[in-house]
């Protein structure tokens, strides 16, 4: 007997039952999924997703910040396949180490900036987090200076999910989940000036915002601070770019005080702004780059954190054995994706593509979006942007949380071919740096459905 054959509908049904049953997602209300049912991506090749029935949507999101190469790169896949043959895994303790690492690690500090030559493994950006406030604590101890232990961060900063990167992290809802922030962890402004900056001018709400830094260092005192840490912007947060104000006050009070500074570059590193790293594209000098995402372009798990001569120095030859890691740092499989992904990036000229070229053409696009009624500001640098959804353009007046604007506005994207996210009523992209003009086009028409939708829903409410 032959075995019937099973329609899209019934596998569609078959894996949300199960998704249902068994699978409980990340940053994810598990009833409000259960009921409306799990969107099923089957494919994915370029920028574009299909799901299991068929419908193509263009990947403005580039997965989740990640997919910096584009979808179906076969090279990557061979380069897996290949490291898999012959060495699947080997861990990076007890004395050990093995190529694919090595040649890692020499590649990222030929690319990072001049100061930062040594790297430590991880398996995520959150784990690199995690790593950061490991190595800072340590270092201070090693220098002598035992009481600077706390880190400063910045309100609805994102840094990773688990209890420390949550901590150093500065959204609310996820503090309340945990007792966080655990001790030692504190938060200061963020420079925000679309939506915390009435009345000032960016640039003077760009110093303000730097200068809580220097007031939380002298309350805490110096002596008790061991870092900064800070993304270039803010991603998660709803790609929060700062003034132009904001850098440079805060790299003076830096050179001032003796604290170190950690530049999350989880989503801005690898060519996002246009630059390999971001600490280059705002004239920075960290001691920590967290960097994940598109280090591998999402193929395969990996994270790690750049270290700066200064830090590594004390922690080779004066820590004796530093008591953290993970069974995966340095995975032999998901080095060998993140070679051949840099080489990509190299080969294909992303980066200087994404400065001259794609970063212009997408960030004039969208100012065609600033014209809608429903939209206050288009932002962005490089291949990054955010939509701001108001009520009224004049007085930035948002729409009420129970209308639901920015969760409409995601879903009508959808519906018309394009994955954008939302953060509450901030519409957010970074799409893969493959991204080609007419790509580009496609998104910005899309994006223009999905708010004409949207304004005659919140017209209706």
């Amino acid at each position: 007997m032959s075995t019937p054959l099973v329609s899209q509908q019934q596998k569609l049904d078959n894996l949300q039952a199960a998704d249902k049953q068994h699978f409980i997602h990340p940053f994810t209300d598990s009833k409000g999924l259960a009921e409306k049912g799990t969107r099923i991506i089957e494919r994915a090749e370029g920028v574009y997703l299909w799901d299991i029935m068929g419908h193509k949507l263009l990947d403005a999101m580039a997965g989740l910040w990640c997919v910096n190469v584009g979808y179906g790169r076969q090279s990557i896949v061979d380069a897996v396949a290949k490291q898999m043959q012959q060495l699947p895994f080997y861990n990076s303790f007890f004395q050990c180490s093995h190529p694919p690492a090595i040649e890692l690690a020499q590649k990222i500090a030929s690319l990072a900036p001049a100061h930062m030559n040594n790297v430590f493994f991880t398996g995520s950006g959150s784990e690199s987090n995690d790593t950061n406030l490991r190595m800072v604590r340590r270092y201070w101890d090693l220098k002598g200076k035992p009481s600077k232990k706390t880190i400063i961060s910045r309100v609805n900063a994102y840094h990773g999910s688990t209890v420390a990167g949550a901590s150093l992290g500065g959204m609310s809802g996820m503090h309340e989940q945990g007792d966080l922030p655990i001790p030692g962890v504190v938060h200061i402004a963020q420079p925000y000036w679309y939506g915390e900056g009435k009345g000032l001018t960016p640039e003077a709400f760009g110093l303000q915002t730097a200068q809580a830094l220097e007031a939380k260092i002298l309350e805490l005192g110096e002596d008790n601070v061991a870092a900064f840490i800070a993304e270039p912007f803010q991603g998660a947060g709803g790609v929060i770019i700062p003034p132009s104000t904001y850098w440079p006050e805060i790299k003076r009070i830096l050179a001032k005080y003796d604290i170190l500074f950690i530049l999350d570059e989880v989503i801005s590193g690898f060519g996002r702004t246009g630059k390999w790293f971001a600490a280059e594209y705002f004239d920075l000098q960290p001691d920590l780059i967290t960097i994940a995402k598109g280090m591998t372009s999402g193929y395969v798990p990996m994270g790690g954190v750049i270290v700066s001569d200064r830090v590594a120095d004390v922690i080779k030859q004066d820590c004796g054995e530093f008591t953290h890691g993970f069974t995966y740092s340095g995975h032999p499989v998901a080095a060998a994706a993140a070679l051949e992904n840099i080489r990509i990036i190299e080969q294909e000229q992303l980066v200087e593509r994404v400065a001259t070229d794609t970063s212009p053409y997408l960030q004039s696009a969208l100012q065609q979006l600033a014209e809608h009624p429903l939209v206050g500001e288009v932002r962005g640098i490089g291949l990054v942007a955010a939509i701001e959804l108001v009520q009224n353009k004049t007085t930035h007046q948002r729409f009420d949380s129970s209308v639901g604007a920015g969760t409409f506005c995601r879903d009508a994207c959808i519906k018309h071919g394009l994955v954008m996210r939302s953060v509450g009523d901030t519409m957010i992209i970074s799409p893969p740096l493959t991204i080609s003009h007419s790509e580009i086009d496609a998104l910005v028409a899309m994006a223009t459905q999905a708010l004409n939708d949207t304004e005659q829903f919140v017209q209706g409410k």
